[in-house]
């Protein structure tokens, strides 16, 4: 083990193709296995730093380490397992292990964790990783999940064997036996649909980690009242994960909770540090009509926060809310921009959740302000959003590349006055630092002043 713990380090940079072929000077390493432990390594580097710090860890297979949970997403769920179980160690079940990450993070706030993984071959090098991580109280097993009656596979109920656990966790899979990507649950393996009874025999609380890509609304139609808890989770700009809790003894409406990972720092080996923010909804209040937008032009000046909602806050849908439970107007129906309403003063608590851009321009949108402003900002990023115009044909227009921190719109906006195509000259703040709000009772971000 050494050997190969001191080759992984020594060649963590070298050409694996190279590696390959050279497999006849490397007789005492499994080469294949080598190669894809060094390229899985080098994904989990910033999306596990806890697992990259350990070289003697094995990894059979490239795609674990693309699908595999990151180190963030893999602790939120640990922190809401903690909630669920009130504070105390529980007991849980992860019927689909893959490479482990979840099943790891698990053990920090468990008494008991079982990982289950069909695939022997991922399910023998868990055994491995786990104890080189310090992770005892795991029990590893292989078997596919299987609905009670089918020749292949094992029930919930043979995986478990003598364990009684307080939360089953699952992250189906979602690739077809071609490899393709699926989205549908019934297309996912296992299907949770149709092991949702024999699972809910077994426990209280069922945790599912699903597709970014799934639609919410069919999500919760087809999971059915005991959906208590739906979570959407952004790291890096992207929406990652979609967290459903569902609670057996639980009738009633789903709560919605939109949560980003905003980083903060380094760990000093080239790792992000930070934390989760979230705020929630009802699913009910989703479901309500947009407010109508109200962009009035005394709005629109230079000095003004421009926010753009994240991708969690997109996918939930709460861009039809944001103007009821925000002091915050919207550029149109179809064009999720919004403003400050009132005072002006941008709602801080909002900041985790999008991007944030601070007006220095506003202007028609014709073709004479439209060179004079690719002339004033040679280097900038640019939207369309709303109009006739796409982003490609408006970035031509203004002969701008990108860069130089100035972002410009062209977008259609709906005014009390009536419909206009206006050009905005942006620029992003230098940061956004994290404070202690006084009125929250916590930390939450804000714009910095500082330039």
């Amino acid at each position: 083990m050494e050997s190969f713990s001191d080759f992984i380090t020594a060649h963590e940079n070298a050409d694996t193709s190279r590696l390959i072929l050279s497999r006849d000077k490397f007789q005492d390493i499994d080469i294949d296995l080598a190669v894809n432990t060094i390229e899985v390594r080098r994904k989990l580097r910033k999306k596990v730093p806890s697992w990259y710090m350990h070289p003697e860890l094995e990894y059979p297979l490239r795609l674990s380490g693309e699908q595999c949970s990151s180190e963030s997403t893999a602790m939120y769920k640990a922190a809401l397992v903690h909630r669920i179980s009130g504070g105390r160690k529980c007991r849980i079940a992860d019927l689909t292990g893959g490479l482990g990450v979840d099943s790891w993070a698990f053990c920090s706030v468990a008494d008991a964790v079982l990982y289950n993984e069909m695939n022997p071959v991922l399910a023998a090098a868990a055994r491995h990783n786990f104890r080189c991580l310090g992770r005892d109280r795991i029990t590893v097993r292989s078997g596919m999940v299987a609905p009670a009656g089918e020749k292949e596979g094992m029930t919930a109920g043979e995986i478990l064997g003598d364990l009684r656990p307080d939360i089953i966790f699952m992250d189906p899979a979602r690739r077809n036996s071609d490899g393709n990507k699926v989205f549908l649950l019934e297309q996912c393996r296992p299907d949770v649909l149709e092991l949702r009874k024999e699972l809910f025999r077994e426990c209280r609380y069922i945790l599912l980690k699903l597709s970014p890509m799934a639609d919410i609304s069919m999500l919760l139609d087809r999971l059915g009242k005991e959906c208590r808890e739906l979570h959407v989770l952004e790291s890096g700009r992207e929406c990652k994960e979609i967290i459903v809790l569902m609670d057996r003894e639980f009738s009633g409406e789903c709560t919605c909770s939109v949560s980003a990972y905003v980083e903060t720092g380094s760990n000093g080996e080239g790792a992000e540090t930070g934390r989760w923010y979230s705020t929630d909804f009802r699913t009910g209040e989703l479901r309500e009509p947009a407010a109508a937008p109200v962009w009035e032009k005394e709005q629109l000046k230079p000095g003004a926060v421009l926010f753009e909602p994240g991708k969690a806050l997109l996918k939930a849908g709460a861009y039809n809310i944001l103007c009821r439970r925000f002091p915050l107007v919207k550029s149109g129906r179809f064009s999720h921009y919004y403003l400050p309403a009132g005072d002006g003063q941008f709602p801080e608590e909002l900041a985790p959740f999008g991007k944030l851009f601070i007006i220095k321009e506003v202007l028609p949108l014709n073709n004479r302000n439209i060179r004079e402003v690719g002339k004033r900002y040679p280097e900038a990023e640019v939207t369309a959003r709303n109009m006739k115009m796409d982003t490609a044909a408006l970035e031509k227009k203004l002969g701008v590349s990108q860069g130089n921190g100035i972002h410009i719109f062209g977008i259609g906006c709906e005014l009390r006055s009536g419909t206009e195509n206006l050009l905005l000259v942006t620029e992003t703040p230098a940061s956004v630092r994290i404070c202690c709000s006084r009125r929250n009772n916590g930390c939450t971000p804000c714009i910095s002043e500082d330039r």
